[in-house]
């Protein structure tokens, strides 16, 4: 049997899509509630659906779960650890792009210090507590407690138009773990430990870093889960041309 045209296909129920986005969020605690292999298997196969320029779908995506996440979770944290003891070994760590710009401007910073002073408002974490923020940075290295966590790399011969595809599989991963009822959270913090990362996860030495995503069921009993970062209104960033 054929698949349905794509262009005839009629979404029959797009407040579900609209949903799907809008209750997106980078959840940062997870419920210990496996995740089924299929289902990964299945969003992951609807991600795939992404766009890229030329169809190069320049994608490849690491699963770990069980005893491969773990372990990865062991050396990540000891890394981390080592750092804040010895800060001179974060020249060991460096990154493959830059993720953030060198020197930040206005609106842009002002959102970053919005969203670092709300969480860690509500986490009750004050300025300076050291302790409590390498604790809950090293949360990343944890998968927030998901089960799952993905990493995903490319092909560094690949130029700077294949991260923003990407960008568009990582969003589509999203929606589908939300259309699914998981949460998840895309996670660049993962990028500054890929020399860690990616011979525990089996990838070539053409590959590079581009992030990492914690995949669970969010836990909805806990306090950081009740953060939720603003947006900016439509019409502040949309430009009508006559």
């Amino acid at each position: 049997m054929s698949a349905t045209p794509q262009v005839s296909t009629v979404i029959h129920d797009p407040a579900s899509v609209d949903a799907a986005i809008e209750s997106r969020f980078s959840a940062r605690a997870f419920l210990p509630r496996p995740v089924e292999r299929e289902v990964l298997a299945d969003i992951l196969r609807v991600a795939g659906r992404a766009p890229s320029g030329t169809n190069t779908q320049p994608w490849q995506v690491y699963v770990l779960q069980g005893a491969s996440r773990d372990a990865l979770v062991e050396k990540v944290c000891a890394a981390h650890d080592a750092i804040r003891a010895n800060p001179a070994l974060a020249a060991e760590h460096p990154e493959a792009y830059d993720y953030y710009p060198e020197k930040w401007i206005s609106p842009y910073i002002d959102r970053r210090r919005e969203c670092g002073f709300g969480l860690y408002g509500v986490l009750g974490i004050g300025k300076g507590d050291k302790d409590a923020m390498h604790e809950q940075h090293q949360r990343n290295f944890r998968f927030f407690d998901a089960p799952v966590g993905l990493m995903f790399t490319i092909d560094r011969v690949m130029g700077r138009g294949s991260l923003l595809d990407y960008g568009m599989f990582i969003q589509s991963v999203m929606l589908a773990a939300r259309a699914r009822g998981l949460h998840t959270c895309p996670q660049a913090a993962w990028n500054g430990f890929a020399h860690i990362v990616l011979p525990h996860v089996g990838a070539g030495e053409s590959e590079m870093m581009v992030c990492g995503l914690s995949l669970g069921y969010a836990d909805e009993s806990a306090l950081v889960n009740t953060f939720q970062t603003t947006r900016v209104p439509a019409d502040s960033f949309t430009h009508w041309v006559a």
